[in-house]
């Protein structure tokens, strides 16, 4: 296990949060666009040296109602895909984990397959099996483990019918 570097705090800066609004829409536009050619490998932190597969995750607002889509990283864990709340560290669950805990039926779209799966947190045993091979797919879930008082939720989509 390697230091974890303190938190950057250029992290902290009010314009990211729109900043990164901003890249996550042109990343879904281009993403469906493509196919998930372009936009379907994260190429950003520890992802420069070792690029990481990205989906797309629908998600249904908890209080608006209003349809999402989200970039994620992810690995596939038997026919389950695994992603992570992680939101880089900061103090607080992403909105996605809340919409997903309040309406767990949903769609990934994994290149050009969008498949309907139903969201669960893992639970204790499930995250320490599945943790290490996350850190291991992207070192930096490390370091925002480390950024954070909070247990990073690790989120297990399994696959489920589609409802007609």
């Amino acid at each position: 296990m390697t230091a974890v570097p303190p938190r950057p705090k250029h992290l902290d800066s009010p314009r990211l949060p729109t900043i990164f609004k901003i890249m996550g829409k042109t990343q879904v536009w281009v993403y469906r666009r493509t196919g998930g050619r372009i936009g379907g490998k994260w190429r950003v932190g520890a992802g420069f040296r070792k690029p990481v597969p990205t989906l797309l995750l629908d998600h249904r607002g908890r209080k608006s109602g209003v349809e999402y889509t989200t970039p994620l990283l992810y690995l596939l864990d038997g026919a389950d895909v695994i992603v992570v709340a992680s939101q880089g560290g900061l103090p607080k669950h992403p909105q996605w984990y809340h919409n997903l805990r309040a309406t767990p039926d949903t769609h990934v779209q994994i290149g050009r397959d969008r498949r309907p799966v139903r969201a669960r947190t893992a639970d204790p045993g499930e995250r320490a099996r599945l943790w290490p091979l996350l850190v291991d797919a992207y070192a930096d879930f490390e370091h925002y483990q480390a950024w954070t008082d909070r247990e990073i939720p690790v989120v297990v989509l399994e696959p489920r019918e589609p409802t007609r």
